[in-house]
């Protein structure tokens, strides 16, 4: 049975802050609405969740950090897609707005991980029918747009009371890629990828700054592959305006049994990790960079 089931589900959960930094977790949620009714089972479902993502970063109220959460579970909408990646084949009806032209958006279209997804990571049909395009137009009205409104009020606020913002977008990923998951299939993870759409969502020196830190804590880094940052780091990082947007992914084999999901010990040391790479980028002024 789902986590947690309520007809009118609050979509998020926000936080705001005092200091530069805004973090958000679109993929943590596991109130499942009950109008989602899905045709695969229900832990095939929930690996497509980035499983306690929200409480790895449960300290960022207290450092100042304002956060944002999905409630929702991203298999019923993701917000780190844009309004406009809908897979048209999964409707039963015409869809009257924009679709996706973006050649790395329809390449996630292809896997089944549009706006709303079509199919597991590991290639199961999440539906045995078609949505309706009202259907659609709800879960954007209920749970996209009060997301990703939430999301840019952080990041103004935060930017009006310091002159820059930064925004980490917190992810967790699969330690071995899944078949339908990326364009990557079977690849091994490191144990963090940040990503900034090659230095065009934050000035590659606070990418770096990021990196390196964790790397002298002795994890194994990636930067921009196989994950660069989709929409949310796309739609709100603006380094020649002092906006920098970065997302970052962490390996579940660090902190949760992937077949259980259950929160294993080791996930305190990487919190405590997670928070002393916060507090860097409290203090860290990327204008000084």
């Amino acid at each position: 049975m789902p986590l947690q089931q309520e007809s009118a589900p609050q979509a998020i959960r926000a936080t705001p802050g005092t200091t530069a930094a805004i973090f958000d977790s679109p993929h943590s949620g596991t109130v499942y609405p009950d109008d989602f009714n899905y045709a695969c089972g229900f832990a095939e479902m929930r690996t497509a969740e980035d499983t306690h993502v929200e409480k790895l970063y449960d300290f960022a109220p207290s450092l100042g950090i304002a956060w944002i959460e999905a409630l929702f579970p991203r298999i019923y909408l993701d917000p780190n897609r844009g309004e406009t990646e809908v897979d048209v084949d999964m409707l039963d009806g015409a869809w009257d707005g924009e679709v996706v032209s973006d050649a790395t958006a329809l390449s996630k279209l292809r896997l089944g991980k549009g706006l709303i997804w079509r199919q597991t990571d590991e290639g199961l049909p999440v539906y045995d029918r078609k949505l309706t395009p009202q259907e659609v137009r709800g879960r954007i009205e209920r749970c996209w747009r009060p997301y990703h409104r939430a999301v840019q009020q952080a990041i103004e606020a935060a930017h009006a009371r310091h002159g820059y913002s930064i925004h980490l977008n917190c992810h967790s990923m699969p330690a071995v890629s899944a078949p339908y998951s990326t364009d990557y299939p079977g690849l091994k993870h490191a144990d963090f990828v940040f990503g900034d759409r090659d230095g065009t969502t934050a000035d590659p020196k606070l990418t770096a700054l990021l990196a390196g830190f964790l790397r002298d804590r002795g994890y194994d880094v990636a930067v921009n592959h196989p994950y660069k940052g989709v929409e949310l780091v796309r739609r709100y990082g603006d380094p020649a305006r002092q906006r920098h947007s970065i997302q970052l992914e962490t390996n579940r084999r660090l902190y949760m049994d992937e077949g259980t999901f259950e929160l294993l010990p080791q996930s305190a040391q990487l919190k405590a990790d997670l928070k002393a790479l916060s507090e860097l980028i409290v203090r860290t002024d990327p204008r000084q960079l």
